[in-house]
């Protein structure tokens, strides 16, 4: 692996640190939107819009309870130094699942922080004070891979997530957390 060690590690929530593909389609199954519809790595706002439901009932829908952590994924957190959220998600649940997992990230921006917009690591990047140098965002999905590129971040695959996997997407893909523990010269 060529990445150079971050002094911090952004992360996107969904798909990324919890495996949450089944708790977002639901509301939206819920709400009658058919499955084939349905896409990973937008804005949630953006989202309900195209698929033509209230966003509001999308969130109430919604089951903050039923997600877990991938296999690895706390003893990874338990170990980054400095670490940080980046997430499309609506504030309520991604707040809800963060204290019901446990995880304090040094930041933590969702949607609203985007302006219901699509997710951006610059406001991310200040409120850590760090540049795009010391930082390594870590994702699921090509929107991800577009903030980073953006702010000119090294990127890395949640490869963990078997929907990226079975994608083999270009570029550094992580297979297992504990893999990125490596990367940062942490050992277990």
């Amino acid at each position: 692996m060529d990445l150079p060690a971050p002094k911090v590690v952004v992360f996107d929530l969904d798909g990324t640190l919890i495996d949450s593909d089944d708790a977002l389609v639901a509301p939206f199954l819920q709400l009658g939107v058919d499955r084939s519809e349905i896409t990973f790595g937008h804005a949630v706002a953006e989202e309900c819009d195209r698929l033509g439901i209230s966003l509001e009932d999308y969130v109430g829908a919604y089951d903050t309870g039923v997600v877990q952590a991938f296999d690895g994924v706390a003893a990874l957190l338990d170990a980054v130094p400095r670490w940080a959220v980046c997430s499309n998600k609506h504030p309520a649940p991604g707040r809800a699942e963060l204290a019901r997992l446990g995880w304090e990230p040094e930041v933590a921006l969702f949607a609203d922080d985007f302006g219901w917009a699509h997710k951006s690591l610059s406001p991310v990047l200040e409120r850590l004070g760090v540049g795009p140098a010391e930082v390594l965002m870590v994702g699921d999905s090509l929107g991800d891979l577009q903030c980073a590129q953006e702010v000119g971040c090294d990127y890395a695959w949640a490869g963990w997530n078997p929907r990226v996997a079975a994608s083999r997407p270009e570029g550094t893909v992580l297979d297992a957390p504990s893999v990125l523990l490596w990367l940062l010269g942490i050992f277990d």
